[in-house]
């Protein structure tokens, strides 16, 4: 049986090295998808991150003060307590 073990290593041996190359690969595309992952997180960081400071331009703006005193306003407007009904009633007769 001694004779004869040098033939069982052979596609043991060629198995591990698929094996080994098979891994290699897949460690290959996991690298590169979690690349794509981080390459494309990154414009939309940029974006949310150009759309926060266009919002603080605008809120340090005379539009923005204006928008939100007229905001306020509404706010104040809306807590007036006879909702539904006109603030102004006429009456036949």
């Amino acid at each position: 049986m001694g004779c004869f073990d040098c033939f069982d290593g052979g596609p043991k041996e060629e198995r591990r090295e698929e094996e080994r190359i098979a891994s290699e690969e897949a460690r290959a595309k996991a690298a590169e998808a979690a690349e794509k992952r981080q390459f494309i997180s990154l414009p939309l960081m940029h974006i949310a991150h150009t759309a926060v400071l266009a919002q603080e331009k605008f809120e340090q703006s005379a539009a923005g003060r204006a928008a939100r005193a007229q905001i306020a306003a509404a706010a104040k407007q809306s807590a007036n307590p006879n909702k539904g009904e006109p603030t102004l009633k006429w009456q036949m007769g």
